[in-house]
């Protein structure tokens, strides 16, 4: 994934993935490679549930990206990997992103 070329809507996820640091801990796992669902979670140290609430997250950024395989037994199981990517974000790349945002701030949300 290359930074220079992303929409406001593309960037905003991306920063939204990495601000969390339980989506830090499960990119630090998949840097070692590929994880099925099941061990990713118990090396994440969370429920499934929550597990894939943060995949999503990071698969919407594009930094995951997800693969079904049978194993022997004829069980279908999920896999997590990590998608290379290369970040260099500079305040001209955030002003021509900003361009595109179709996402807009609720009314009196508090930060």
């Amino acid at each position: 994934m290359m930074t220079d070329k992303l929409t406001g809507d593309a960037l905003l996820a991306l920063f939204e993935a990495l601000s969390n640091p339980h989506r830090m801990k499960i990119i630090a796992i998949l840097v070692e490679g590929k994880q099925y669902v099941s061990q990713l979670a118990r090396e994440a140290e969370m429920s499934r549930p929550l597990l894939y609430m943060h995949l999503q997250r990071l698969e919407k950024a594009g930094i995951v990206k997800t693969e079904m395989k049978i194993s022997g037994d004829g069980k279908a199981m999920k896999y997590y990997e990590l998608l290379p990517f290369d970040f260099h974000i500079t305040p001209e790349m955030i002003r021509e992103a900003t361009k595109t945002l179709t996402i807009k701030k609720k009314e009196g949300k508090k930060e």
